[in-house]
């Protein structure tokens, strides 16, 4: 006669076979919450910038207005490029930025040139 542990055996109605479910379960879990936070800790240091506008001061330098967006409480380094007709840099400078505890801050630099140029914008900024 075969018992019912047997028959549970046969066809796989033990408790062992929930423990990889739930192995798998936890893994799944730590993997989201691993992705979630590299999401939110990128965000936290991303920096976005706006031209505001620029305004050719002579044939050997343009000064360039633009607001930073982000890196709230950690200093920021932008790169602010000046370009010729052809969109040839004639001029870049890297401007260092101090912490602020505000999330917006609107700045102006003069960047010098090696010929005339007919535009200025920030290329880029990241936290410093």
């Amino acid at each position: 006669m075969t018992t019912a542990l047997e028959l549970d055996e046969r066809y796989g109605r033990t408790r062992r076979g929930r423990l990889p479910w739930v192995i798998g379960i936890i893994v799944v879990i730590a993997i989201v919450g691993a992705f979630a936070w590299m999401t939110l800790a990128q965000s936290m240091n991303s920096v976005d910038t706006d031209d505001l506008g620029f305004e050719v001061t002579d044939e050997h330098s343009v000064t360039v207005r633009f607001q930073v967006t982000g890196g709230q409480g950690k200093d920021v380094a932008c790169a602010v490029e000046a370009l010729d007709e052809e969109f040839g840099i004639v001029g870049w400078k890297i401007v260092e930025i101090p912490a602020s505890e505000g999330h917006l801050q609107q700045l102006s630099t003069t960047v010098p040139t090696v010929s005339e140029a007919t535009t200025g914008l920030v290329n880029a900024c990241w936290v410093a």
